[in-house]
């Protein structure tokens, strides 16, 4: 079988092998071609040892990135492309690197090591598919699992739990039954993982096409307990309301579902009622409310997204996604939505717009949501027409204030935000002659 490969990536492969070592593609990027997949990342496996990988490649830049594992980064024609010596390791007992790595001479040894029998897969020009581990059969019949015994494998690392659950989500792939239930006895393994690497495995399932299905796996194994146990209690929790046809967690994986594969929304869709079973109380009517869930949610929310490491950034906007989640009544102002434009910014507030159509199509009878359409519109027309929702935005500032006589403190910050409300109700009146009769009709100069 001949393989179409860039060409920065053969030129590596044909350099070593011109030197007269042994060089192979290996990993997810021949899983990937296979299944007429683009690759994201070219990993190449090789029995030369990584001062011989720098030696070869001496004329153009590497990067040692982890020597002591075999590991050299060349950067071909701008390209950054991993090149591994062959290699066995032993386990992850620090949950982030393994504790021994030996090199070998055999490609089969190296693949040997690797996780799923789709991963095990290497391939040159010379030899074509290298495949010890049957991993094109286990391609075709769309199934994960381990290479040799599933208790071994994830013994040396169990992260591949995670790992198994993500690829059947990635790939619509079902888990092989022996490594299902192996990796479902050990899910609670996961606990000695470090949390960068577990984000790193739950990020890109949850970014997957259907992201739900990797939620319920993870469920069903026993993983999600573990990662995020703040979610259990919205399992099978009836909201005894009308608006919802849905138990809290099977509604919170319907919105998962209906967000584009964007990081901040995905993660916002799934905590945006994660707040709900803790905030719950039933009318005297038998319906269910649940007052400042969102509030409540943002709060858990931060909480998670501190634990899994995530930067600040994407931690405080995903925090106020949740929190402002159910601002969208039918009755929202314009003053309301400035506020609203102002609080989130201008490009994240259409984030907001997209998680709140969402929910609404995911709850009961015939959902309709022209209400966040029109606010979307306005803010569309509101950002075109640079309508002030900020005080930045006004036809005036404290330096004007002061040269009208106004004293340098408090009072300036005062004056200005009671224009800015202003002005938020009616733009025609940001003109600076306009704003001064405004001044001096509520704070004339004494």
């Amino acid at each position: 079988m001949d393989i179409k490969i860039p060409q920065y990536v053969e030129f590596i492969l044909n350099r070593l092998e011109e030197e007269g070592y042994e060089s192979y593609l290996v990993g997810g990027c021949i899983r990937d071609i296979l299944m007429d997949k683009v690759p994201q990342d070219f990993d190449i496996t090789t029995n030369a040892l990584p001062e011989q990988i720098q030696s070869v490649f001496n004329n153009i830049k590497t990067i040692d990135v982890g020597k002591k594992f075999g590991t050299i980064i060349v950067l071909s024609e701008g390209h950054r492309v991993e090149v591994t010596t062959f290699r066995v390791e032993g386990s992850y007992s620090d949950g982030r690197r393994p504790d021994w790595v030996n090199f070998c001479t055999d490609i089969k040894k190296d693949l040997s090591r690797r996780d799923f029998t789709i991963n095990a897969l290497a391939y040159n020009k010379t030899e074509g598919i290298v495949d010890p581990f049957h991993g094109m059969e286990d391609l075709n019949n769309e199934i994960i699992q381990t290479v040799g015994d599933p208790e071994e494998r994830f013994k040396e690392d169990y992260l591949r739990i995670l790992r198994a659950i993500r690829f059947s989500c990635e790939l619509k792939f079902k888990i092989e039954r022996k490594t299902y239930l192996s990796g479902k006895k050990n899910a609670d393994k996961i606990r000695d993982i470090s949390m960068e690497r577990i984000q790193k495995e739950f990020f890109k399932m949850l970014l997957s096409e259907t992201p739900s299905t990797g939620i319920r796996l993870m469920e069903e194994m026993g993983v999600l307990k573990i990662i995020i146990p703040e979610i259990i209690p919205a399992i099978g929790f009836d909201q005894k309301n009308p608006h919802h046809d849905k138990d809290v967690y099977n509604h919170i994986l319907c919105v998962l579902d209906n967000t584009p594969s964007v990081l901040s929304i995905r993660l916002a869709a799934l905590f945006h009622d994660i707040g709900k079973p803790y905030t719950f109380t039933v009318d005297e009517k038998g319906i269910g409310h649940f007052y400042n869930h969102d509030k409540k949610g943002a709060e858990i929310t931060e909480e998670i997204l501190e634990r899994f490491k995530c930067s600040k950034e994407l931690t405080e906007e995903v925090r106020e996604l949740v929190e402002l989640h159910m601002k969208h009544g039918r009755n929202f102002g314009d003053k309301g939505l400035k506020r609203l434009i102002r609080r989130m910014g201008k490009e994240k507030i259409f984030s907001l717009f997209t998680l709140q159509k969402a929910d609404k199509k995911c709850s009961s009878g015939d959902y309709e949501f022209e209400h966040i359409i029109q606010m979307e519109n306005r803010t569309k027309e509101i950002i075109k027409n640079k309508e002030a929702f900020q005080l930045k935005d006004l036809d005036i500032d404290g330096r004007d204030l002061i040269n009208l006589g106004y004293r340098e403190g408090k009072v300036i910050g005062e004056i200005l935000n009671y224009l800015l409300e202003e002005v938020m109700g009616n733009s025609k009146l940001n003109k600076k002659k306009s704003l001064i009769e405004l001044v001096n009709r509520r704070y004339p100069l004494k």
